[in-house]
């Protein structure tokens, strides 16, 4: 069992609404196995809570059970066997008991009980308002799938719509976290990890029984009975109708096509065709749109580019996807020769780059950079692409940098080229400062190590 990490800003809130006088309803949404209901039990487990998993069946099944949840949790025959026919009764019930403490109310994947029942938000909604609204409660209404919670829960035709006291989207765990989950592993070996299981807390877990990276995949993903092994398709599968459709769009992206007109050529479909597939993969996490950090109106901009988001679904579909048949006809060792010889280059140098991104936040928060940057991402024109960009347009500095997963030192000719492209960098030209970082994961060159012990300009970082 993984022991709980991280999601200190989670808690807090959870803390803060149980806190509250009176009552307060949050929606907790996200991603599968990103881990809410771990976060939900690490929260409840010294409070007086009634948990409660809808499921796929009917409301009328989900209500009986939720009943008999009810029942056991304040401990009435009377409720146990009755004959429910509405949710009232039950939530009255609840209300009308005595607590030492304020009760917490959590339905889990709540968006079923709305699926199998349109109007269900609507009978939820009046149910907070007569029943929980005026009492000492808290309710916890989590979901995974992202859209359906959205339109049930949050947006502005949903009925519980400005009810919420507060809402949380759990995302992935950050990398900084790895290091407590693997304690006697390396940096370069977090880094792998990361670039594969990419903060998602199950992943996490499986991959954490093996001692390297390749043992991992081998024993969790190339396992065709194992959960990992079609996990994409289960993350699409109720979320989206097309699933074929979405899956070429992904494998057009993990191919290398990062253009919008290059991704419809691919596909041989009209760019206006791909809008409503790359929307709803950037809103469930999958997808993201780059532009040039420099760009003053990213969303205006024509120099977009999509690349994968999220790490595990980038390597499923850059190594996974493609060799399906290997793997389902025994050939897995086929599959893993081309994992080992391509792993670094194509899956972990590029999430490296997110890694030193995010340690940049890092080093900004705690004021050990020269200025405090605004924000960070990568720069590219026809010519040149660096990959870290910071800026700071008030006072007119910038951070260009660049990201190195090598197994050797960097060394100064990285450091030249960098400045190099800097001269490429459209932004402020005349009247700006310029400052150089190096990330290497395997440290720098004495050289370039000396030399920038006499720049202020240039910091090496691992």
């Amino acid at each position: 069992m993984i022991r709980f990490i991280d999601r200190e800003n989670e808690m807090r809130t959870l803390r803060n609404e149980y806190d509250r006088d009176g009552s307060s309803l949050v929606i907790l949404y996200g991603r599968r196995r990103v881990g809410k209901t771990t976060l939900i039990s690490e929260f409840i487990k010294d409070k007086p809570a009634l948990f409660f998993l809808a499921s796929e069946e009917s409301e009328a099944q989900n209500r009986a059970e939720f009943k008999n949840k009810a029942a056991e949790f304040i401990n009435s025959d009377l409720l146990r066997d009755a004959a429910v026919s509405n949710w009232d009764i039950i939530f009255k019930a609840i209300m009308d008991t005595p607590f030492d403490k304020k009760p917490v109310i959590v339905i889990d994947e709540f968006q079923y009980i709305g699926k199998s029942n349109p109007a269900f938000p609507s009978v939820f909604q009046r149910i907070w308002e007569e029943i929980l609204k005026t009492c000492s409660v808290m309710v916890i209404l989590c979901g995974s799938l992202i859209s359906m919670m959205e339109s049930q829960t949050l947006a502005y035709n949903s009925p519980l719509y400005g009810r919420r006291t507060a809402q949380i989207r759990l995302k992935q765990i950050p990398f900084r976290y790895y290091k407590k989950f693997f304690p006697d592993k390396s940096e370069n070996q977090l880094i792998e990890m990361y670039s594969v299981t990419g903060g998602v807390p199950k992943y996490i877990e499986s991959f954490s029984e093996c001692d390297d990276i390749y043992g991992a995949i081998e024993k969790s993903v190339l396992n065709p009975m194992g959960y990992l092994y079609d996990e994409p398709h289960f993350l699409l599968q109720q979320e989206v109708t097309e699933i074929g459709s979405y899956f070429s769009v992904i494998k057009a992206i993990a191919a290398g096509n990062s253009k919008l007109s290059s991704i419809a050529t691919v596909l041989e479909i009209k760019s206006t065709s791909l809008t409503k597939y790359l929307k709803t993969l950037i809103d469930l996490d999958i997808l993201e749109r780059e532009v040039p950090i420099t760009e003053e109106n990213p969303e205006k901009s024509k120099k977009g580019l999509y690349r994968i988001k999220d790490n595990y679904i980038r390597f499923w579909f850059a190594f996974i996807y493609p060799n399906l048949s290997f793997i389902e006809s025994g050939n897995s060792r086929i599959v893993m020769d081309k994992i080992r010889k391509g792993l670094i280059s194509r899956q972990t140098a590029f999430v490296y780059e997110d890694v030193c991104r995010e340690k940049m936040w890092e080093l900004n928060a705690a004021g050990e950079l020269p200025f405090l940057f605004s924000k960070i991402g990568r720069y590219w024109n026809g010519r040149t692409e660096i990959d870290i960009a910071a800026l700071d347009p008030d006072g007119g500095n910038i951070i260009l940098g660049e990201c190195k997963y090598w197994s050797e030192p960097v060394g100064i000719n990285i450091l030249n080229n960098l400045e190099e492209k800097a001269k490429e960098v459209d932004w402020r030209k005349g009247s700006r400062k310029v400052w150089y970082v190096l990330f290497g994961a395997n440290g720098f060159t004495p050289e370039l190590e000396k030399l920038a012990q006499t720049r202020n300009d240039v910091f090496l970082l691992r």
